[in-house]
């Protein structure tokens, strides 16, 4: 249930405001709030890399993100090639021009923060529902 208030908003990731479905069953929800922030709660499976399957899904290039992983582990490699690994409790940031992945064989769960800008979402559409 949402509750919105005239400067307060909560809302429940089972009521996300779009899903994404990636082509290998990653799953990435976005939460909008007071129209300034969006909050994304992904699951990528083994074997997703943002590469691979960001690109072809949402037909945007990376972004920044700005993050915490719950769980699994991912490899973050920056446009001039730095790499980092990131885990549990870990917080993490990334400039646009990266490329990621999961490592190992479980899944990484992690949240992401952003500004919301109307042109970063106008690709996405109900059609994202489809895109498995």
């Amino acid at each position: 249930m949402n509750h919105q208030h005239v400067d307060a908003e909560t809302k429940a990731i089972q009521q996300p405001d779009r899903t994404v479905r990636f082509l290998d069953g990653s799953v990435r929800v976005v939460m909008e709030l007071l129209g300034t922030v969006a909050i994304g709660h992904g699951i990528y499976q083994p074997g997703w890399k943002s590469s691979v399957h960001v690109g072809p899904t949402t037909g945007r290039a990376s972004a920044r993100h700005v993050g915490y992983v719950l769980s699994g582990h991912m490899a973050v490699r920056s446009h001039d090639g730095l790499e980092i690994l990131v885990g549990p409790n870990q917080a993490f940031a990334a400039e646009p021009g990266h490329d990621a992945w999961v490592v190992g064989n479980e899944p990484c769960v992690a949240l992401d923060w952003s500004p919301i800008d109307p042109s970063a979402f106008s690709v996405a559409t109900p059609d994202d529902e489809r895109n498995r």
